[in-house]
């Protein structure tokens, strides 16, 4: 929800940047001689204002993001007493697991010590700092680079050129980064398909008539031993299908 509110905060600084960028170029036209004098139309200066205003912060945002629950973690996890931080990895996973949930008012699992509902009080406080943090350099950043931008709004300024050319940019970015999830969901698959056929031989897969997914492929895992014929499953498919057309 604040991160939400933020980018509604963010957009409005955006279209302010517009209006500022457009009335800022008409100034300058005007005072050297009229709106022929400039480069490039006067929207294309307000749309170099809001994306000054908007393209920083909203980085800074997706970084913050990305990254805030993981220092708060760690920032909590250090104030722990220490006996609590020296306990095994996977005993302080579930501590730490334990004081979220008590943090954001959900079930815990173990009995709630004056330490855990300590580190739960700062965990929560550690959330408040950082989204005070994240307002404050979300806005002060679009604030100061809207500064910045006026102060570059010039008639001689290329500012068709610099928003195209930054369109272009982000446009690119963006298909990178499709294209990168796609190759990741592949590979992921196909690295979970190669481990799968290193403990089920193919033709089990393809020609057994039992599917009983219940054996444990993994040391973390536990499970009995277990049938991965493939045959069921596309004869239930099979079956729906035919019924669905029918139907």
């Amino acid at each position: 929800m604040q991160s939400s509110l933020l980018l509604i905060v963010i957009a409005g600084l955006m279209v302010f940047g517009y209006f500022f960028g457009r009335k800022r170029s008409v100034a300058v036209a005007g005072k050297a001689g009229g709106l022929s004098r400039l480069h490039s139309l006067p929207a294309y200066y307000g749309f170099y204002s809001a994306l000054w205003a908007g393209l920083p912060a909203l980085a800074l945002l997706v970084l913050w993001v990305f990254f805030q629950d993981t220092l708060v973690t760690s920032l909590m996890v250090g104030s722990l007493p220490a006996d609590l931080q020296n306990l095994p990895a996977d005993r302080l996973n579930l501590l730490v697991n334990d004081i979220r949930n008590l943090a954001t008012g959900n079930i815990v699992s173990s009995e709630i010590t004056p330490a855990i509902q300590a580190a739960a009080d700062h965990y929560n406080k550690l959330h408040g700092v950082a989204r005070l943090s994240i307002w404050t350099l979300s806005i002060s950043m679009a604030v100061v680079c809207l500064v910045m931008a006026r102060a570059r709004i010039s008639p001689r300024m290329h500012a068709r050129n610099s928003v195209e050319r930054t369109v272009v940019i982000i446009l690119i970015a963006f298909s990178t980064i499709a294209i990168l999830t796609t190759l990741g969901v592949v590979l992921s698959v196909l690295y979970e398909s190669l481990q799968f056929f290193r403990k089920v031989p193919v033709s089990e897969f393809l020609l057994g008539t039992e599917w009983s997914p219940q054996i444990a492929l993994r040391a973390d895992q536990v499970g009995a031993s277990g049938s991965f014929g493939s045959i069921p499953l596309f004869t239930g498919t099979l079956l729906v299908s035919a019924i669905a057309m029918f139907v």
